[in-house]
């Protein structure tokens, strides 16, 4: 596999040669090329080259021309001993990269981030990284690399050793199918493909469509970009092109694939049919193959040079991205620059180098643990064994943290209480501030999945809904809807659940400013608006709680949320109660690293009021007209006076730069419910 391959590639040559054999350099240096860009884009360009797309093909391709030989030469396919073999040869450097990456962290990487450390380097362990990535919505394009996990890039290795399990399943289901009903192999493994392609390719579409920042990690929508690796290789023996044609052929590729990253609107199209790019400009250089020409691009992509990267370009894959993404949180920049940029290219050079001279070679050499299984199920073990000892042991500390800071009085931590009249501070000298900095990420709402026959939620919305269900029979069933602000706001409402016994179903869907179409969100927000609008409105709640207006990063811009009025119409023309919180102040920091970072300076992290919030609420001059709505801002508690402080109360306000811990909230819950008293949903409580 291309990126995780160690060993050069053996594949056919063009211009119909051999079909199946011999070792093409020009490949190696593709891979180089594609490598080189990856790093470049990433460390100087802040962009996505399509450099990993091209990864996917020769991964595909390279397996492919593998197991076709494998096959027509009547060689058993012992699948287990194969994957013990590759996984033998790539988890030694993944295991070194993770082990250093978790010793630079510990040193470098801010404590409140340590979970997702943690939690990313067993996901790249076991190669399910993209899935966790795609799951917390993260966005693969920001800029400022120094806030990204620094394995992060192991979502594509993920995909790839996901590929890697499968790809030999689907040939030996192949090989079984061709030898029972006595169809031509290659024939049958076209089918195959062929069909995976174009099932693949059209769910990429739609999934890059409607929800692109998930697609982008899911596997489902990449295997198609295998499927074109493996069809290239049935190809390619029947592919006969003059010379002339080859030579234009290839450099047309290579000047394909360097120009996309720029001409392509990565961010917003990829993985859909746009990857398409890549991926035909690779299979142009592959297919020219071998010119002989003096003006051949394979000339260039067989020198020396590009050759040895093609050798280290698993390895320097593996070192770029935690190099370059710690080096920018020891410097506490967002991007590294032209000679910072240099800099970290070569020394992940140089720990490729040293990863393949020291770590890679000598595993590919270890013949002893290849002439038995246990033998290579051992070197796994210990690999494994290797990274999973140190990242127990750490959550182990981490989590006996949290518990003994957990199990502090609640005086030692009033949050928003230290706010009201005639509070009494009796906070101890050696209480923790919570959230304990360590888990601080995770400090929002966790309610249940929603299940069909509580909650009647349609298929469509299942994915953005969970629930909080009352014991026995509810005295009420209201909603949250909107934002993750909404979701962090909901835990105030659970706590006004459990004191009247309510059941609470969140509706949220990340970054969605709620509302309708026409007032200018996405595609994916303004199909989440209709679809949990319609919903609500058939479930007909005793109230609706949403966040009614949006703040901007940094900045005293506040609006109400587009076209809110609408929305309120809409629930209380049938009776549901609607309660517009008004949106928290965002900044542009992060307030826990920032008090981790300024401990004996805090009021570098507490900015002025009026340099994050209007003077007045658009809530003030809003109104709908109806006694069933009602507006609530708790700004006095989360920017007392004329401040807004990073901690309140020995309680961290913010989990980051904009939403406010779970922990906060619960603090807040006596003055929010003192605010909606005179609503309908509380009056009948």
């Amino acid at each position: 596999m291309a990126i995780l391959e160690a060993s050069r590639p053996a594949a056919p040559r063009g211009g119909g040669t051999s079909a199946d054999r011999g070792f093409r350099p020009e490949v190696q240096g593709l891979r180089a090329l594609a490598v080189l860009m990856v790093v470049s884009y990433h460390v100087w360009f802040g962009r996505v080259s399509g450099g990993v797309d091209v990864f996917l093909l020769i991964s595909a391709f390279l397996l492919a021309l593998s197991f076709l030989r494998k096959v027509e030469s009547g060689r058993p396919l012992d699948l287990v001993r194969h994957w013990l073999h590759q996984f033998k040869r790539l988890l030694p450097a993944v295991v070194v990269v993770i082990l250093g990456m978790l010793g630079a962290s510990y040193v470098l990487v801010p404590q409140s981030r340590w979970s997702d450390v943690i939690e990313q380097s067993w996901a790249s362990l076991f190669y399910v990284q993209n899935w966790v990535l795609a799951s917390n919505a993260v966005d693969y394009y920001a800029s400022d690399h120094s806030q990204a996990s620094p394995l992060q890039h192991f979502w594509s290795l993920s995909v790839q050793g996901q590929v890697f399990i499968l790809w030999p399943l689907l040939f030996l289901a192949s090989a079984v199918v061709a030898r029972r009903f006595r169809l031509k192999f290659r024939g049958v493994v076209f089918l195959v493909f062929g069909v995976l392609f174009v099932g693949s390719l059209a769910f990429s579409v739609w999934e890059t469509y409607t929800n692109q920042a998930f697609a982008y990690f899911d596997t489902r929508a990449r295997l198609w970009e295998f499927a074109f690796g493996t069809l290239l290789a049935l190809a390619l023996p029947f592919i006969r092109l003059p010379r002339f044609v080859r030579v234009v052929a290839g450099w047309a590729g290579v000047a394909a694939m360097l120009s996309g990253g720029f001409v392509l609107d990565v961010q917003g199209q990829f993985p859909g049919y746009v990857a398409l790019w890549p991926l035909v400009a690779a299979a142009l250089v592959i297919v020219a193959g071998q010119t002989d020409s003096a003006v051949g691009v394979d000339r260039l992509l067989s020198s020396r040079p590009l050759v040895k990267v093609g050798d280290l370009s698993y390895a320097l894959y593996l070192w770029h991205w935690p190099v370059l993404v710690l080096a920018l949180i020891w410097q506490d920049k967002a991007a590294p620059g032209a000679l910072g940029g240099f800099l970290v290219i070569g020394v992940s050079l140089v720990l490729a180098y040293l990863t393949m001279r020291f770590v890679e070679r000598p595993m590919r050499a270890l013949a002893w643990a290849d002439r038995r299984r246990r033998r290579a199920v051992i070197v796994l073990m210990v690999c494994l064994g290797l990274v999973a000892a140190p990242l127990a042991g750490w959550q182990q500390v981490i989590r006996q943290q949290a518990e003994q800071a957990a199990s502090q009085t609640s005086a030692d931590n009033p949050g928003a209480v230290s706010l009201l009249p005639g509070y009494t501070d009796e906070v101890s000298e050696d209480a923790v501030i919570l959230p304990e900095l360590s888990t601080i990420r995770g400090d929002f709402p966790r309610l249940e999945p929603c299940s069909v026959e509580s909650t009647s939620i349609p298929s469509d919305l299942a994915a953005s809904c969970t629930q909080r269900l009352a014991e026995g029979e509810a005295s009420k069933t209201v909603v949250v809807v909107g934002n993750s602000h909404a979701q962090h706001m909901s835990t105030a409402v659970v706590a006004l659940a459990e004191k009247y016994n309510w059941t609470v179903i969140d509706l949220i869907s990340l970054g969605c400013p709620f509302g309708p179409a026409e007032a200018g969100t996405t595609p994916e927000c303004a199909e989440f608006y209709e679809r949990s609008t319609a919903y609500i409105e058939d479930l007909a709640p005793a109230a609706v709680f949403t966040i009614a207006t949006r703040t901007q990063f940094g900045s005293t811009a506040e609006t109400l949320m587009p076209d809110f009025g609408r929305t309120v119409q809409r629930f209380t023309d049938r009776g549901i109660e609607v309660i517009g919180v008004r949106d928290n102040p965002r900044f542009d920091f992060n307030m826990p690293e920032c008090t981790e970072e300024n401990a004996d300076a805090l009021e570098l992290c507490t900015p002025p009021k009026d340099q994050v919030l209007p003077a007045v609420s658009p809530l003030e001059s809003f109104d709908p007209g109806t006694a069933l709505y009602t507006s609530v801002d708790m700004t006095d508690l989360v920017c007392p006076g004329n401040v807004c402080p990073p901690i309140i109360g020995n309680v961290y306000v913010y989990i980051d730069n904009n939403h406010i811990s779970a922990t906060y909230w619960r603090t807040m819950v006596s003055r929010f419910e003192e605010r909606i008293a005179h609503t309908a949903v509380l009056k009948s409580a």
